[in-house]
């Protein structure tokens, strides 16, 4: 029962840590949003303009299909009980406030989160890093700073298109393909919307992508230099703490707007 305890207790002041180094991390990022540096602006934007086109630019025939596929499909299920749910307002529930931002968070963390940690973990490894403190220059500012900008900017915009696809380009699939009536579904979408369930939205892709950046940092910059084999490892472990995450900060969310 001792060992049990102590090994509990070990475990959970563990995590506790980890918890806490990425909070410090995200903070020592987040300062540079608001120091004005002579040196390295020119980089941070092209590899910030980079991030967003590989996250956002590159991923628009992945999210499209699913967008349609997903709204689609909703659209015709709910539509065969219309009598009994207001069709307007369940589907501003479903994917406005939680299917949006977390279907664009998934699509982000199996593309981007991966690209990253792999990225930044062969930089560790090759003294990359290294070389850019001795050349007098802030890592973070140089490899997070743009790339959490980046990945915050496309989780906006992807969550923008994945809502308005799923919606409009649902609607017109669920029209051209059966002969359900929808009855003025756009007006009741624009009725039943409102500006609470756009800015959780946002806030949600806004703390997702944050999360998702920190989190893949943290584990890229954790590898021993050396250590190529653990690459892998560290990887897998990103993705898995990224969408462990990314639904705790999901329900505290919903919690916290809704309830």
């Amino acid at each position: 029962m001792v060992h049990i305890t102590g090994y509990a207790g070990r475990h959970t002041i563990r995590y506790v840590n980890h918890i806490l180094d990425l909070f410090a991390l995200n903070f020592r990022i987040c300062r540079l949003l608001f120091i004005r540096q002579r040196y390295g602006r020119t980089l941070v934007r092209r590899v910030a303009l980079e991030q967003v086109y590989f996250t956002c630019v590159q991923a628009l025939p992945i999210i499209i299909p699913i967008a349609l596929i997903i709204g689609s499909m909703m659209l015709i299920q709910f539509s065969k009980v219309s009598g009994q749910y207001d069709l307007g307002k369940t589907t501003v529930l479903l994917i406005v406030r939680e299917l949006g931002p977390v279907v664009t968070a998934l699509l982000v963390i199996l593309r981007s989160a991966t690209a990253v940690t792999i990225e930044i973990s062969y930089m560790n490894v090759l003294n990359e890093v290294d070389a850019l403190e001795m050349a007098g220059m802030d890592p973070l500012r140089i490899i997070g700073l743009p790339r959490m900008i980046g990945i915050v900017s496309a989780l906006l915009c992807l969550f923008v298109i994945f809502d308005l696809i799923a919606i409009i380009g649902g609607y017109a699939v669920a029209w051209m393909i059966t002969y359900i009536s929808m009855g003025d579904f756009l007006a009741q979408i624009a009725k039943a919307i409102t500006l609470t369930d756009i800015t959780v939205g946002i806030v949600k892709a806004l703390f997702f992508g944050i999360t998702i950046t920190v989190t893949c940092i943290y584990h890229g910059l954790s590898i021993p230099q050396n250590m190529m084999t653990r690459i892998p490892m560290k990887t897998s472990r990103a993705a898995v703490d990224c969408f462990f995450y990314c639904l705790l900060i999901n329900v505290a969310i919903s919690v916290a707007f809704y309830i």
